[in-house]
């Protein structure tokens, strides 16, 4: 395979009872030139904006059967290896936006990449990879002032701190050397020791998710935030990096290839 996009797109979508796997199917089914070839889920499912959810455990037949272009997940650590074993078996390409892998699932994503193109990111908002870009710059610009993030996120999310958290502090770390200690909230007697990035995850509500970068020293503050506001913005990325990934090498790829590919014009 060579090149990347497509014009008509045919998709597979898993976890398809979760809020996101619903978001992305809607979101499908609403742009043009899009279609929803596949739809599974690990439990019986109605009926997703007209599309019909098949179980999970038939993926690789379905996949060899439909032959999508891309598989979009949204779904826990465990299965999106599975599935990722699927789609290396079937040869489609994936797009996944799962967090919370430990190090031997991530591998087991990168083996997959040997075989198809994987897409992996955090996060599929423009604006949390413009966000991301900015931390960096003001991160760097800014040696010696203190640095806490902040996330917030709907109550029912598992993984604490969320995927784009981590991201968001890996970013910080490669341009601040000085900053190599990640320091999970803060409980009596707790000065900031010289070091330590502040990390804080909420869970309340029905919040998408926010993330807040401050960045304090020398007699005045800094502070970089992004709001999501509403899922939509998530599953609207995930299908552009879904065009973009069809069609391209076997290789490991993020969600920044597809924001550098639109800023060059592909």
């Amino acid at each position: 395979m060579s090149g990347g996009g497509t014009d008509s797109l045919s998709i597979a979508v898993t976890g398809v009872g979760g809020r996101m796997g619903r978001e992305v199917i809607e979101a499908a089914v609403d742009r043009g030139g899009v279609t929803v070839a596949v739809a599974v889920n690990r439990t019986a499912t109605d009926p997703v904006a007209g599309v019909e959810v098949g179980s999970a455990d038939r993926l690789g037949e379905r996949l060899a059967a439909e032959e999508p272009d891309v598989l979009v997940d949204f779904t826990g650590p465990e299965s999106a290896v599975a599935y990722a074993a699927a789609c290396a078996d079937a040869g489609v390409p994936m797009v996944t936006g799962t967090t919370g892998f430990v190090d031997a699932q991530t591998e087991r994503l990168r083996a997959a990449s040997g075989e198809v193109p994987v897409l992996k990111a955090s996060n599929f908002a423009r604006g949390v990879a413009a966000l991301r870009r900015a931390v960096r710059e003001a991160a760097a610009a800014l040696p010696g002032y203190d640095v806490e993030l902040t996330e917030t996120h709907h109550n029912g999310k598992r993984d604490a701190p969320s995927g784009t958290a981590k991201s968001i502090l890996d970013d910080v770390e490669s341009v601040r050397g000085d900053l190599d200690e990640r320091v999970h909230g803060r409980e009596g007697d707790a000065p900031r020791e010289a070091g330590e990035i502040g990390v804080h995850a909420r869970r309340a509500g029905d919040v998408t998710g926010e993330h807040e970068v401050l960045l304090a020293g020398n007699r005045e503050t800094l502070e970089l935030t992004h709001r999501a506001g509403d899922r939509g913005v998530f599953a609207e990325g995930a299908l552009d990096a879904a065009a973009w990934l069809a069609g391209r090498d076997p290789g490991w790829y993020g969600f920044d290839d597809v924001l550098d590919a639109d800023d060059a014009g592909e």
